[in-house]
C-alpha cells in the first residue's frame, strides 16, 4: 500500500491532520498499527501541554428518562469549538455512558465508547485533534421509581446540548399531565432562580456564614444602634434565607405566590419535590 493510501487510511482511523498522519506513517515505516500508538503518544503529549490552561466554556448534556435521568457538564476553552461537530458527537455519547454508569465520574473515564476506545483515551485524541483543552466537569444521576423526572435546557446548542440545564425529580405515585406539566414548569424556574437548597435548612453553613459576615460588614459602618442593627441583620438573613431557598422562592410564571403555595394548590397529597440539580456554564 502507498504511503499516501496509508495516511489517509490512518486520518480515518484517529482524526489526526495530514502532516501529522504523514510524519507517523514515515517514522513508523508504513506500519498502520505503530503509526496509530504513535499519534497516541503525541496527543498525549499535545494534551498535556493543553491542560494547563482555563477551560470556562463548554456544554452541559441531559440523557435519561422519566425514572433515570443524568446530566453532565464537559467544558472547552472556547464557544467556537463548544459547537463543533466532532465535540457534539463525543459529548452526546458521553451522556449516554454516563446515564448507563450512574455519574460514577472514575468508571465513566475508563468505559470503552462506540470505537472501542476508551473515554480517556478518546478525550485525549479529540484534545489532540481540536487543540483545545477540554475537561469533564460535574455530573449528577436521578434516580425516582416512585415519581416522575424532568428536565430544561436553555441555550440549546443541539438536541439534548445546551448551556443551562436543570433536572428534577418529583416524588408522588400519580403520573398525571398536571404533575408532569408543573415538573416542567418547576425545572424551569429552578434554572431562572437559581435555588441553593429545597429549604432554608438545607442551605450550606458556609455560604450562611459568609452572607452573614457580609451583613455584619455593612451594618458595622451604618452608625444605627446595635439593638437596632441587630433586627436588621436578622430582617437581612431571613430574606437571604427565603429567596435562595426553592419552596420560599416566588414563582417565576406566577411572582406573587411562592413555589410551596403552588404545590399545595395541585392538591397532590403524596407530591413532594425530592430533589434538583443545575448546571450552567460559566458558573
Amino acid at each position: 500500500m502507498s504511503d499516501i493510501n496509508n495516511v489517509k487510511k490512518l486520518r480515518e482511523a484517529t482524526g489526526a491532520g495530514f502532516k501529522d498522519c504523514n510524519l507517523a506513517i514515515k517514522e513508523s515505516n508504513g506500519d498502520l498499527d505503530k503509526a496509530i500508538e504513535i499519534l497516541r503518544v503525541k496527543g498525549i503529549s499535545k494534551a498535556s501541554k493543553k491542560m494547563s490552561r482555563d477551560a470556562k466554556e463548554g456544554v452541559v448534556v441531559v440523557s435519561g428518562d422519566e425514572t433515570k435521568t443524568s446530566i453532565i457538564e464537559i467544558n472547552c476553552e472556547t464557544d467556537f469549538v463548544a459547537k463543533n461537530e466532532d465535540f457534539i458527537k463525543f459529548v452526546k455519547e458521553l451522556s449516554e455512558l454516563n446515564n448507563q454508569k450512574n455519574s460514577n465520574l472514575e468508571e465513566l473515564k475508563s468505559s470503552k465508547m462506540n470505537n472501542g476506545i476508551s473515554v480517556d483515551e478518546n478525550l485525549v485524541a479529540l484534545i489532540a485533534k481540536i487543540g483545545e483543552k477540554i475537561t469533564i466537569g460535574k455530573s449528577k444521576t436521578i434516580e425516582s421509581m416512585n415519581g416522575v423526572n424532568n428536565f430544561y435546557l436553555h441555550t440549546v446548542v443541539k438536541d439534548n446540548v445546551a448551556k443551562l440545564a436543570v433536572l428534577v425529580s418529583l416524588e408522588t405515585k400519580e403520573k398525571s399531565e398536571a404533575v408532569k406539566t408543573f415538573s416542567k414548569q418547576l425545572s424551569m424556574h429552578i434554572a431562572a432562580s437559581n435555588p441553593l437548597a429545597l429549604d432554608s435548612s438545607q442551605i450550606d453553613k458556609d455560604v450562611i456564614d459568609k452572607e452573614q459576615e457580609l451583613v455584619t460588614e455593612e451594618l458595622k459602618n451604618s452608625g444605627k444602634p446595635e439593638e437596632i442593627a441587630k433586627k436588621i441583620s436578622l430582617g437581612k438573613m431571613n430574606k437571604f434565607k427565603e429567596e435562595n431557598a426553592l419552596l420560599t422562592q416566588a414563582w417565576v410564571m406566577e411572582p406573587k405566590k411562592k413555589v410551596k403555595d403552588i404545590l399545595q394548590e395541585l392538591a397532590i397529597a403524596d407530591l413532594k419535590i425530592r430533589e434538583f440539580y443545575r448546571i450552567k456554564i460559566g458558573e
